[in-house]
């Protein structure tokens, strides 16, 4: 049943590799908190979010979706009616770092596989386990030219630091998005 409270409805897909926090940033944004120990996700977590914009009322619905390939099966339907996507790989210096800054581009091919042309942005994340200034920035912009990213957000799930600000800029452009097109119907 569709709440009529709810003006807009945005479903946002967050992918990435396992273990780089894709469930810890929803978490620090949705309720503000960090949760230690790692548990894994199991196909796709769902996490409702209300906001207010501009006096409307706006559900959003991100789809935490499993990295491990164990669940590649079930992504063409977590994908589907995605408004935006969000694509989330870890900065560590370790091989899961080197892993999932590897794979941003297949979890873009997967996005354009199964869903229509979506804002996607590129969360950087766990920025508090290196030094700063190792971060590679023409690497990162690059790879947002290639794939046409809004942008990228440096974060950590676990300090909240870049948590807010990414989120917010994503459901902006959204909503922006939408209600434009809203009001030339």
């Amino acid at each position: 049943m569709i709440d009529s409270r709810f003006e807009y409805r945005f479903k946002i897909a967050v992918i990435g590799d396992g273990r780089v926090g894709k469930t810890s940033l929803i978490t620090r944004f949705t309720k503000g908190g960090f949760q230690k120990d790692y548990i894994k996700t199991i196909g796709a977590q769902l996490s409702m979010f209300d906001q207010e914009k501009k006096g409307h009322n706006i559900k959003i619905i991100f789809w935490d979706i499993a990295g491990q390939d164990d669940f590649n099966f079930f992504r063409p339907s977590f994908f589907k009616n995605s408004k935006a996507a969000i694509v989330v790989y870890s900065l560590e210096d370790n091989k899961l770092g080197e892993n999932s800054f590897k794979h941003i581009k297949d979890w873009c091919s997967d996005i354009e596989q199964h869903c229509e042309n979506i804002p996607i942005v590129l969360f950087a994340n766990k920025v508090d386990l290196i030094d700063k200034t190792s971060i590679d920035e023409d690497e990162i912009q690059d790879i947002v030219k290639k794939h046409n990213f809004l942008n990228y957000y440096v974060t950590s799930a676990k300090t909240g630091e870049g948590v807010i600000s990414a989120f917010n800029a994503l459901i902006d452009t959204i909503y922006y998005r939408f209600k434009e097109l809203s009001t030339e119907l």
